[in-house]
């Protein structure tokens, strides 16, 4: 086991400085831009003057509980895109279900440039108020990118691996979870990081119907005409936005079969 583990550090050295330099520092700079930002916010809120109102959207309990009600949103959406977009992406690539697969695209498509604040209140409007109807609106939001990708990933696998896979006796299945979805995996990691940036970004919207998040910090200061709320609570998202892109990056990087 201890010789495993020796073994493993120079192979994930290697891979490391195999790395393109871009790679590299996109690895590297969000996260030091984060902490930067939010330090600087840490001393800012501990030396500014605030008023009552800016004192009580401002305070830390209030911070970190609509900042864990935004990662809430967040994530249980992004886990539902997954859960129905990388199936639905898997169907369209299969038999006679391919023909639909520009239909459905462009119907996703169509429903993404709709504005997100009208699908949010009309989802409202048909199933109230609450977290799971921004869970609802947000998914939806949230679709395309990883629908779309897993279609573009799966259909650009080379037919000869897929040949070959058949050739060694696998089902039509084995070849799916053995050779197409691993080889296909970058292009649908690139999607989902996509989604969960579009779902952070909109989830400050999900505020307007009682579903969470730190776009009630934005809301209030809109109300009330409070400059730090709205600077301030958009810079908060900005860098949640940015800390999820960076673990979506990761995630993708390491989830890349060896060789592609």
């Amino acid at each position: 086991m201890a010789s495993d583990t020796v073994t493993d550090v120079p192979a994930r050295t290697s891979r490391l400085r195999s790395m393109p330099r871009g790679t590299v520092t996109m690895l590297v700079v969000p996260p030091v831009i984060v902490a930067s930002v939010f330090l600087v916010y840490v001393v800012w809120r501990q030396t500014a003057t605030l008023d009552s109102i800016e004192e009580s959207q401002l305070a830390w309990p209030t911070v970190w509980k609509l900042l864990g009600e935004h990662v809430r949103l967040t994530v249980v959406s992004a886990l539902a895109v997954v859960a129905i977009a990388v199936p639905a992406g898997v169907l369209l690539t299969r038999g006679r279900a391919r023909i639909a697969a520009p239909l459905v695209v462009a119907v996703a498509n169509t429903g993404q440039a709709a504005p997100s604040i009208g699908l949010i209140a009309l989802l409202a409007m048909w199933r109230g108020y609450g977290f799971w109807t921004g869970v609802i609106a947000l998914t939806l939001y949230g679709l395309l990118p990883v629908l779309r990708n897993t279609i573009t990933g799966l259909q650009g696998v080379d037919p000869t691996l897929k040949e070959a896979g058949r050739g060694l006796g696998m089902s039509a299945t084995g070849v799916l979870l053995r050779v197409e979805l691993p080889l296909a995996g970058p292009v649908i990691m690139a999607g989902v990081r996509t989604s969960l940036v579009l779902v952070v970004g909109t989830a400050a919207l999900a505020t307007f119907i009682d579903a969470g998040g730190l776009g009630a910090i934005i809301t209030t200061g809109i109300s009330l005409l409070k400059v730090s709320l709205m600077v301030w609570g958009a810079v908060l998202i900005a860098l949640l936005a940015l800390l999820v892109e960076w673990l979506g990056r990761l995630l993708e990087l390491f989830t890349r079969p060896k060789g592609v």
